[in-house]
């Protein structure tokens, strides 16, 4: 089975782009993406999602703003939207959307950024806290979970370009570095850096400034964590570039999996 977490920095936009051609070559089972930021009457009236797919978009209230989609070639029972949450609990966002394919249980996330300012800073870092708390259930589940997404951080200096230059910079400040290591110590596995270890430095996102995508100077903020069960399944994960370049700031990152 192959599964893609992508930002798509806007499903209109990537249309115009070629987004259709990723979808028909990389020919996942269920893909996951987030900042679709169109609600369903704002697609292309030409337009319609891959042929052979359930899909369940979860908006944003604001219009052209954040948003999650799951695709899935499988059966898809939604069993969620959002998480409890103080900041935003009826996930007027549209940042978390929870899925049920078969055994497997997807939870498709979009981290909010704090880069705009120190309000939504302290905003994201309470939601982290709160994802935090929300996942910890999933962890001792017998049955496979995946989550992935668009989690707005860098963990290590192995996940950034610019460890130095950005170090207090939102997405890699020290305080949500340790937040992920503390969540890979409750025991979530961050497979891409499992596969690849340390010292190997793959990116997912670039910035538009300069010529930080055409050198490579990125970082890799988009993740797959796996509970236990899932992480035994995993045969293979890759970043795809080249969909950053072609299609938006971020890459898709292509799991699969022997189930």
């Amino acid at each position: 089975m192959r599964l893609v977490s992508w930002n798509v920095n806007g499903i209109r936009a990537a249309i115009r782009k070629g987004i259709d051609d990723y979808f028909s070559s990389i020919d996942a089972d269920i893909w996951m993406l987030q900042e679709v930021r169109a609600l369903p009457e704002q697609l292309p009236k030409n337009w319609s999602w891959p042929e052979g797919y359930d899909v369940h978009l979860h908006t944003a209230e604001k219009k052209g703003y954040s948003g999650v989609a799951t695709l899935s070639r499988i059966p898809m029972q939604v069993i969620q939207t959002g998480k409890p949450s103080k900041v935003d609990p009826e996930d007027k966002e549209g940042r978390i959307v929870v899925t049920k394919h078969g055994g497997l249980t997807c939870i498709n996330t979009y981290l909010p950024s704090g880069s705009s300012g120190e309000e939504r800073q302290q905003l994201k870092e309470t939601w982290m806290n709160e994802w935090r708390d929300f996942l910890l259930p999933y962890l001792s589940s017998s049955e496979p979970v995946i989550v992935c997404g668009d989690l707005n951080i860098a963990h290590t200096e192995d996940d950034i370009w610019n460890p130095q230059g950005n170090a207090k910079m939102s997405g890699f400040l020290p305080q949500e570095r340790q937040w992920f290591s503390d969540l890979l110590e409750d025991g979530w596995h961050d497979v891409f850096r499992e596969k690849y270890g340390q010292g190997v430095k793959k990116y997912s996102w670039w910035s538009n400034r300069g010529q930080a995508r055409a050198k490579d100077r990125g970082w890799r903020i988009d993740y797959f964590l796996l509970n236990e069960s899932a992480n035994s399944l995993v045969t293979d994960i890759r970043i795809e570039r080249q969909g950053g370049l072609d299609i938006s700031d971020h890459a898709p990152v292509i799991l699969d999996i022997n189930y």
